[in-house]
């Protein structure tokens, strides 16, 4: 069957920095919990999360002590936005620049994904970590044995309108996606007839999305938005919650085209496509319910690593 993603980035980041030491110790911090502990070995880290993130990435590389690691995430993981891939992919690409090992996006979107999926055991797709990996807007094909990123020139006037039109809406609470998709994989490897016929036309409508985009039919583009999410809907009860259902309604009545839930479902962030002029009223409507908006600003870089100049 295959499958097949539309995917963006936005300026919105996941940071790992990294250090060598000489004592042979490793220390972790995060920054946005607050944390911070040292160990004496790779094995001695077994906290789950981001902990296990590091060791596995570090054992990948055969880095087994020695070493400073600093994280932070500009948003914080389950909220929709791929921040926990962001995050596996920036170590990735921190230890790859400390290591200097010759890999191509390719093969860092494909690390990360093993890592996050296998060595770690969170259940999900690739598509974060190789949107992470190569950032801008892409046609995602995955197929049995390999991925095609297809890059999207978007011209400057509709990737402009995009964002004037545009507006993220966070629900006030994040989930954890294990559950929802791993109910998910377990429906289409049991052949789910309402699942597998959801996801069929779910990827027929991705490339009509993507015809859409790319030609700059934007209200087209966001009705299509629509009919997704509610296939989406179809692929488990957990992906909708009563909260959700309202600030879509609400935000279509003040002038949302389009709208959605982003990632695997039941909570995080909302995506709203807005009737031109209409942007501060579907903001106004969704935050009267208790909704936190931000503007959207789209990054075409993906990875990005350097050197610490000192």
């Amino acid at each position: 069957m295959g499958g097949v993603v539309l995917s963006c980035t936005i300026k919105s980041y996941a940071y790992c920095s990294l250090s060598p030491r000489e004592d042979g110790r490793i220390t972790i911090t995060q920054e946005n919990q607050g944390l911070k502990a040292t160990y004496d070995h790779l094995s001695e880290l077994q906290r789950g999360g981001e902990i296990e993130f590091v060791k596995a990435v570090a054992s990948r590389f055969a880095q087994e002590s020695g070493f400073d690691a600093t994280l932070r995430y500009d948003e914080l993981p389950g909220t929709g936005l791929g921040s926990s891939s962001a995050l596996c992919v920036s170590l990735v690409g921190a230890f790859r620049e400390w290591k200097g090992n010759s890999m191509t996006d390719y093969d860092i979107a494909n690390l990360a994904y093993e890592v996050e999926r296998k060595d770690v055991g969170i259940p999900g797709g690739m598509q974060d970590q190789y949107a992470s990996t190569f950032g801008g807007f892409n046609l995602i094909e995955f197929k049995r044995e390999t991925t095609i990123v297809n890059p999207l020139r978007i011209s400057r006037e509709i990737l402009h309108e995009m964002e004037y039109n545009s507006l993220l809406c966070f629900t006030g609470t994040t989930r954890r996606s294990g559950g929802i998709l791993k109910r998910q994989i377990e429906s289409y490897e049991s052949k789910n007839p309402r699942v597998l016929d959801a996801l069929e036309q779910m990827k027929t409508l991705t490339f009509e999305m993507k015809d859409q985009l790319l030609m700059g039919n934007l209200a087209e583009f966001a009705k299509l938005l629509n009919m997704e999410w509610e296939l989406k809907k179809r692929l488990d009860q957990g992906i909708a919650t009563e909260e959700t259902d309202k600030l879509l309604m609400v935000a279509r009545e003040a002038g949302a085209l389009g709208g959605k839930l982003l990632g695997a479902g039941g909570g995080g962030f909302m995506l709203f496509y807005c009737e031109p002029g209409k942007q501060v009223r579907v903001k106004n409507a969704v935050e009267a319910l208790g909704g936190q908006t931000f503007p959207i600003r789209f990054d075409k870089d993906g990875l990005q690593t350097w050197r610490n100049a000192k």
